[in-house]
């Protein structure tokens, strides 16, 4: 029981982080990530709303990660 909510804290952020640099575009991103989730929802894997709530934080902080992530312009000085 602990693994899955470790999981469920770490995978889901972890997997946005992925898919957003794959799709250099962080909503696709955790679109992706949020259509993995509910495929678990529907098969059984995900059953408890304490552990749907810790998929949400993991895929916020996921999300956030990835803006943090975006790529900064560098301006050359003449």
């Amino acid at each position: 029981m602990v693994i899955r909510y470790l999981s469920a804290l770490i995978l889901p952020g972890l997997l946005v982080l992925l898919f957003t640099r794959v799709t250099y575009n962080r909503l696709i991103g955790l679109a992706l990530t949020v259509g993995l989730i509910a495929a678990s929802a529907f098969k059984g894997y995900t059953n408890t709303l304490p552990l749907i709530v810790v998929d949400a934080f993991s895929l916020t902080a996921g999300f956030w990660l990835a803006a943090k992530m975006k790529p900064r312009v560098v301006k050359k000085t003449p």
